[in-house]
């Protein structure tokens, strides 16, 4: 908020004409001067948005999307090595080759990359600084008040946005509905189970500039979870 600036300051009358006319002229020239129209540039910096909506956070996207692309390569793998060890008969040598050769879904690498890209990574950035705009005192109400909003609202949020955003990929919108009802509210208790320590953390000892990151490195260990109930 633009601060005040108390008019009439510095506008008096000295005693002596001189000194009158002297700062008589002054105050116009200053006056004439304040009253320059400002070049473009400067017109669009003041009026330029700043805050929650003022740039996309560009970071926090590129940053998101690798480490849920990362967090998703992880996942893959760990389930082709599952998959693998379930298929073994009695006796059988364990060949590594054979389960890490069996080819990697490429499009499901590219559903969880834009969806920390273009979702998750810009959406929680703005999340977090509107937390931090609206209670920014470091007390003890406003850490519990940030904990249980992370719960209530981006949890499921970003649970609904995951579940959507892979079934519109995979051509099985028309299940999303289904989906929801057999998993949503499931996924949010175990979610409640592994993030309340993780955002207790965020937000207790993370910096603002770090929490997308330090939440998406959390998810990386979250995604396998994620993944088995999307593959459901």
């Amino acid at each position: 908020m633009a601060s005040s600036v108390p008019f009439g300051s510095g506008f008096h009358l000295p005693l002596n004409a001189c000194g009158h006319s002297r700062n008589l002229g002054t105050n116009r020239r200053r006056a004439s001067h304040s009253h320059r129209p400002q070049s473009a540039s400067g017109a669009a910096g003041a009026s330029a948005p700043e805050g929650l909506l003022g740039k996309f956070p560009v970071k926090a996207s590129l940053t998101a999307g690798g480490l849920a692309l990362t967090g998703d390569t992880i996942a893959q793998t760990l389930g082709k090595y599952h998959k693998h060890k379930k298929s073994l008969k009695p006796g059988e040598d364990d060949d590594v080759l054979s389960w890490l050769l069996v080819p990697h879904d490429f499009v499901r690498s590219l559903r969880m990359l834009t969806y920390g890209a273009l979702l998750y990574g810009p959406g929680s950035d703005w999340w977090y600084k509107l937390l931090d705009a609206r209670l920014p005192e470091k007390t003890l109400s406003n850490f519990v008040a940030k904990i249980v909003l992370n719960q209530i609202v981006l949890g499921p949020a970003v649970v609904a946005v995951v579940f959507a955003w892979n079934y519109l990929w995979a051509g099985r919108i028309k299940d999303l509905p289904a989906k929801y009802k057999s998993d949503f509210f499931s996924t949010m208790v175990d979610g409640w189970k592994f993030w309340v320590p993780a955002a207790t953390v965020n937000f207790g000892v993370v910096p603002l500039q770090a929490r997308v990151g330090f939440m998406s490195v959390c998810a990386i260990f979250w995604n396998f979870y994620l993944s088995s109930r999307m593959m459901k």
